[in-house]
């Protein structure tokens, strides 16, 4: 047998073994009849592979495709929040630091003490000055209480100044009527003599009568000259010239002078001198009268008890000495200032950072000391392109995934405000278009995105993580100008402030 034929018989064999149906045999070795072949039984599972996906797929895929509608996102924004530089508020040496880098601090915590005995020996000082100032104040109430009996004195002095004015004008007319009385008593002793000297001629009266009449007139002519001397006496005691420039009335004087006699205006002055240490300043063109009627006029009821009060309260020594108490009380205030300006805190809640003092360093006021990072004044600063602005505002919902806890947890926020400037237009070097060389790019705007279920001691968020907002459009916004592109001042302290009481 051929080798061909022996492989021909090989192959036969072997696909009788394979295929139990085909050409059977039987005990004689006789072919028995062909039998059909049955169809192959189709395959279900890809159908059901297929339709488990199509489901898989519709859940997932129009959920997405619904928030794709419904927000806007972007991958490019981060955390942000506030710096705080810690710097002492008076020089000194450094006594403690109670902090270091990455400490949690709270409003009120200590975190750098200074040497505090310089401040305390300043404190002490001012303290002495203080009660030296107090003392000084007695003294000027003291001063001016004696001032101001001796205006009490003074004004009496002045109205009895013009009362002997108004005496001694009285007093010369009642010697002026005296000087009529002398007068009157000369012309008829004058009369006497005149007519009695012709009857002596003719030997009607004796000679001792005639003497008689003679030493009466000579009488009467002196008791008219000694009235007259004393009306002139008078007159001169007034300022007045013996005799009247113009007339001979010697009772003429002025209806004003007992306002404007020597005396009088000598009192007025000594009056006005010691109104004066009382801060009383009154004119000299003024008459006692007008100098008096005023100064009563400082109390509505004419009160002199009252006025005096009031003008001792008011006097300059007292103002002064009492400025400077409280020179001196401002001046203890401040060294007692400084001296608890010693001990520096902490003035927000925050984080320790960039800590560079240490004890025994001079420090100067405003030096920075180390920095605080604000653990709940957070916000997001997502810069959105320029062609997803045109519905957004201010107050609409956000919902921010951390890179750091991915999906795990969403943090919800509403927008605040918008930069008003495209971070290219706020760097260093702005682009200069009108140079000709312009290429149009997308634009990125910086959106401010509050926080408002911030809970730093559970979740924190450290500034420059990256972070994916998405912005609810379809939702109303809420809030301080809500649905408005600019914020109106004091909008973001408002949020703020509703956030730290949410925290």
């Amino acid at each position: 047998m051929s080798e061909h034929s022996l492989k021909s018989s090989e192959r036969t064999l072997a696909k009788d073994r394979s295929d139990p149906i085909a050409a059977p045999q039987t005990d004689d070795n006789k072919s028995a009849p062909l039998v059909a072949a049955p169809r192959p039984r189709r395959r279900k599972w890809p159908w059901v592979v297929g339709l488990i996906g199509l489901v898989v797929a519709a859940v997932l895929g129009i959920p997405w495709l619904l928030e794709v509608m419904s927000t806007v996102s972007t991958d490019d924004a981060y955390v942000n929040g506030h710096f705080t530089f810690v710097a002492p508020r008076v020089g000194g040496q450094v006594k403690r630091v109670l902090v270091d880098d990455n400490n949690v601090v709270h409003v009120g915590d200590t975190l750098v003490e200074l040497d505090p005995e310089p401040f305390q020996v300043r404190v002490d000082i001012a303290q002495a000055a203080l009660v030296a100032a107090k003392a000084d104040l007695k003294v000027a109430e003291a001063s001016v209480r004696g001032n101001e009996g001796l205006m009490r004195s003074l004004r009496f002095g002045l109205e009895r100044a013009t009362e002997d004015v108004d005496d001694k004008i009285a007093v010369l007319r009642f010697r002026i009527a005296t000087l009529d009385s002398k007068t009157a008593s000369l012309r008829k002793a004058e009369s006497d003599y005149q007519r009695n000297r012709a009857l002596v001629e003719k030997k009607a009266i004796s000679q001792q009568e005639m003497e008689s009449y003679t030493e009466a007139r000579l009488v009467a002519q002196a008791q008219v000259t000694e009235a007259l001397q004393a009306v002139y006496q008078t007159r001169v005691s007034l300022g007045l010239p013996a005799t009247p420039v113009k007339g001979n009335d010697l009772s003429a004087v002025p209806h004003d002078l007992n306002q404007t006699f020597s005396a009088v205006r000598e009192a007025q002055a000594k009056l006005m001198q010691a109104a004066a240490t009382v801060g009383v300043i009154e004119s000299f063109n003024k008459t006692p009268n007008e100098l008096v009627k005023d100064f009563y006029k400082r109390d509505p009821q004419g009160n002199i008890d009252k006025i005096y009060e009031k003008l001792l309260k008011e006097s300059p020594g007292i103002v002064q000495a009492e400025a400077k108490v409280l020179q001196a009380e401002r001046d203890l205030d401040e060294a007692k200032l400084n001296l608890r300006y010693c001990t520096v805190v902490a003035e927000i809640d925050g984080v320790v950072a960039r800590r560079n003092v240490n004890p025994g360093n001079n420090v100067v006021v405003g030096q920075t000391l180390m920095a605080l990072r604000s653990i709940t004044e957070i916000w997001i600063d997502a810069n959105f392109k320029e062609t997803q602005l045109a519905r957004l505002r201010i107050g609409q919902p956000v919902t921010v995934e951390a890179d750091m806890y991915g999906r795990s947890h969403k943090f919800s926020g509403r927008i605040s405000g918008f930069t008003f400037g495209t971070g290219s237009t706020l760097a260093l070097l702005p682009p200069q278009n009108a140079t000709g060389n312009f290429v149009k790019v997308v634009q990125r705007l910086p959106v401010r995105i509050d926080l408002t279920d911030y809970d730093p001691h559970r979740l924190p968020l450290f500034i420059g993580l990256s972070v994916t907002p998405k912005v609810h459009i379809n939702e109303e916004p809420t809030g301080p100008d809500a649905g408005e592109f600019l914020q109106e001042p004091g909008s973001a302290a408002a949020v703020s402030s509703g956030q730290e009481d949410r925290s």
